[in-house]
């Protein structure tokens, strides 16, 4: 097997649950940062930060995956760059940047509508690899138009 074959993933956890994004995906993670609250017809959608002087859209996983609980206290923000787009999803914390061989991802058993791509089987624990383009949806922001604030 090749290198090239080899990706490497950002795991966080949700509750007791462990998933994870590509790394090429993940700009930065950031402390907790209470989001500002904005009206969305996604239930998801926490409301946004100010980031460097860029706002940003940011996501609850707990309610978008349906996962029971909410986050904890000391929750942590995971800012998402995809196709030139940026959003945050806010985890309960980043556990390990993890490299992982094709041989390790696998298809969804099952359908699944909230972004989870495949899974990783780690032979003791499974962790579920999501795409940020679907988790994250239509409210992502262009990171070229997203205006500063003064």
């Amino acid at each position: 097997m090749s290198e090239g074959s080899d990706r490497q993933l950002v795991v966080f956890t949700l509750g007791e649950e462990e998933y994870a994004f590509p790394i090429g995906q993940v700009h930065e993670i950031i402390r907790r940062t209470e989001p500002r609250s904005v009206a969305s017809p996604d239930p998801w959608v926490r409301g946004i930060i100010s980031l460097r002087g860029r706002i940003v859209p940011v996501h609850d996983l707990t309610v978008r995956l349906g996962v029971a609980g909410g986050v904890q206290e000391d929750w942590k923000i995971v800012i998402l760059e995809v196709h030139g787009e940026v959003a945050g999803v806010i985890v309960d914390d980043v556990a390990e940047v993890l490299t992982v061989t094709a041989e390790q991802i696998e298809a969804v058993p099952v359908g699944s509508d909230a972004g989870i791509a495949a899974v990783v089987n780690l032979g003791d624990r499974i962790v579920a690899l999501l795409d940020p383009s679907l988790v994250l949806g239509a409210t992502l922001q262009p990171a070229d138009t997203v205006p500063a604030l003064a």
